[in-house]
């Protein structure tokens, strides 16, 4: 066989590095892959696994020299750190990307460090509350945005093969300003986080001594507030490295509540009614067919009567039909007149044949 053409060097190998490199190999990508991380073991289980070739023994081994493409897959302080020392190492005609949720200031390191002419800043956008190769899948990045930032010099054949290996990915690459990128994550992505994280502190605080309201928080709130369970290493940093662009959503949004505030303190029906109304209207309206800043949830709603091996019948019915479950619990919310048992699934295909299936059943379905 001939060997592989492209080498691509992974420096930190997480949840995204490692979904990178296993949706290559998933595609058949012709590319000897080389990482180094802090952590061994999980580079050895992935040597084991056969997404990566080679171990490096650090973020200068002079085996990167050879990398047509360099992956900095830590966080961004981290990241401008081992771009310091790549500059001696770096061939002609090497791209070096990251995978950060912030880009204006890896994008000045790159500029001061003199990698104006070779680096693409990259974000990823999809992920899960979950972190570490343990949880990186081949199929994480499918259907996901990857916004792609090349630095001032950047030639645009160089941003057509990061596109490339992207759309290898089957993700779709998104090409915009560094500073342009910030103010978007800012309102979509980091403002969310900060909101969930809140949320959950101000129930935690208004809590009574029996954690009445911790006992009944289920499906809504805990859809609502599932991306608090994210790393608070990791937003720790994205706030400090955007703080301009989230202080300034965030501000709106404080605003925002305030005037929700004042709404409900004055009884102001018409100001209810349009910013729910308005709210509906307008999440209606976003495409259903990102995977988003975190892995969607493929998942359907279904009555069950309170019986013993009620859940065991609708296991059996998928099982003897090769649907895998994911995941399989009874909820409780307002938005069902009683508990409905949610069955999660890893695809939307597994999710439209199990409704199809348990529809043939008999079974009542839910939508959300």
């Amino acid at each position: 066989m001939n060997e592989p053409k492209i080498s691509i060097g992974f420096i930190g190998f997480g949840l995204i590095g490692g979904s990178i490199a296993k949706g290559l190999r998933r595609q058949h990508f012709p590319a000897r892959i080389l990482a180094y991380a802090r952590g061994r073991e999980a580079l050895e289980q992935a040597k084991e696994d056969g997404v990566i070739d080679e171990i490096l023994d650090g973020a200068e081994d002079e085996r990167l020299s050879a990398c047509d493409y360099i992956f900095l897959c830590t966080p961004v302080a981290y990241a401008i750190q081992y771009m310091e020392g790549l500059i001696l190492l770096l061939k002609e005609g090497c791209i070096v990307t990251d995978v950060g949720s912030t880009k204006a200031e890896i994008h000045q390191a790159a500029e001061r460090l003199g990698l104006s002419r070779c680096f693409i800043g990259g974000h990823p956008m999809a992920g899960s509350e979950k972190s570490g190769y343990a949880h990186s899948t081949d199929h994480l990045l499918e259907n996901a945005y990857y916004v792609l930032t090349p630095a001032s010099h950047v030639h645009e054949a160089q941003v057509e093969a990061l596109r490339g290996l992207v759309l290898a990915l089957g993700a779709i690459p998104l090409v915009l300003d560094c500073e342009h990128h910030d103010y978007v994550v800012a309102a979509i992505s980091h403002l969310p986080h900060i909101i969930a994280s809140s949320l959950v502190n101000l129930v935690r605080d208004c809590d009574d001594k029996e954690h009445t309201m911790k006992n009944v928080a289920a499906g809504g709130f805990k859809d609502i507030t599932r991306i608090a369970s994210s790393s608070p290493v990791m937003w720790q940093q994205i706030c400090l490295t955007n703080a301009s662009h989230i202080g300034e959503v965030l501000s709106a949004y404080i605003d925002s509540l305030n005037r929700a505030l004042t709404a409900v303190r004055d009884g102001d029906s018409e100001s209810l009614y349009r910013l729910f109304d308005e709210a509906r209207n307008f999440r209606d309206s976003i495409p259903d067919t990102s995977a988003g800043p975190l892995k969607k949830d493929y998942a359907i709603y279904c009555d069950i009567v309170d019986e013993s091996g009620a859940i065991a019948t609708i296991a059996t019915i998928l099982a003897s039909h090769q649907i895998n479950i994911r995941n399989i619990g009874i909820i409780h919310n307002r938005e069902f007149e009683e508990g409905v048992l949610k069955v999660e699934f890893y695809d939307q295909e597994s999710a439209d044949q199990a409704a199809d299936w348990l529809t043939r059943f008999q079974y009542r379905l839910y939508k959300r």
